[in-house]
């Protein structure tokens, strides 16, 4: 169950992240690629965030066993 929260909660950071960039380049005619680019690494490292806390789970699941 925590699991799934967690992955809920990178997923709505990313939504948030997405809505925000949108918000602010839908405006404009040239968005510069360094800013999609940021974008969308700021969107990996949330949703790799959400990973790496299962593969630590998993880790130390596999250590007690």
């Amino acid at each position: 169950m925590s699991e799934t929260l967690e992955k809920v909660e990178a997923i709505n950071q990313a939504l948030e992240i997405i809505d925000k960039g949108l918000g602010s380049m839908h405006t404009r005619e040239i968005v510069s690629t360094s800013e999609v680019s940021d974008l969308l690494l700021d969107m990996r490292s949330i949703l790799t965030a959400a990973d790496l806390a299962r593969l630590d789970e998993l880790e130390e699941a596999i250590t007690v066993n």
